[in-house]
């Protein structure tokens, strides 16, 4: 059975979507949720299914050996970010060298980088009258959205679409195709 690690900071919406996706699955399994904050939703969804949870301090996740003990602890072979705010240490990237992978709201490389995220990217898309946006799912490298894409999916935006509207068409394409995507990766690997 292969492992994935969730990493998430929020309430968990990508989470729920790769774990139900994944429930019952013959070679895929998540093994571990992580977050960086205590009172994160998503640690309810590792409750709720049964699955590992930890919380982590950030002194803690700069310390490899720390972190990679509870990968190794959980035989995680996969990290998927699903709304995890930290950038990944440079050791992790090393040890998990193309097995980190990451969602992200917009078609990148526009509105990527630091401070990106979430209404933030949304605003932005709205403020520059763009006229599609969408999802881009990559490899994790040393920075911010800057690694590899490996997928990417669009919507077309109207004139009179705030920016919570925006939210809500990219969301959908998240949930619609993050957990079929990270299914593909691991199996064709």
């Amino acid at each position: 059975m292969i492992k994935i690690a969730i990493f998430a900071s929020g309430t968990g919406s990508n989470a729920r979507k790769i774990i139900e996706y994944l429930d019952g699955h013959t070679q895929i399994e998540v093994g571990l949720i992580l977050s960086n904050r205590t009172n994160a939703k998503v640690l309810d969804l590792a409750d709720e299914y049964g699955i590992h949870k930890r919380v982590i301090s950030k002194d803690n996740f700069k310390d490899k050996g720390f972190t990679i003990g509870i990968l190794e602890s959980f035989n995680i072979s996969y990290v998927i970010l699903a709304g995890f705010l930290w950038l990944i240490p440079e050791y992790m990237i090393e040890s998990y060298h193309r097995k980190i992978i990451n969602i992200h709201p917009s078609l990148l490389p526009k509105y990527g980088g630091k401070g990106m995220y979430g209404m933030n990217v949304h605003r932005a898309v709205k403020a520059n009258n763009e006229i599609e946006s969408g999802i881009s799912i990559h490899y994790v490298n040393s920075e911010f959205d800057e690694g590899e894409i490996i997928f990417q999916s669009k919507c077309t935006l109207e004139q009179n679409d705030s920016p919570e509207t925006i939210a809500k068409k990219v969301l959908e394409l998240e949930h619609k195709h993050f957990p079929r995507i990270i299914e593909k990766i691991i199996l064709n690997t």
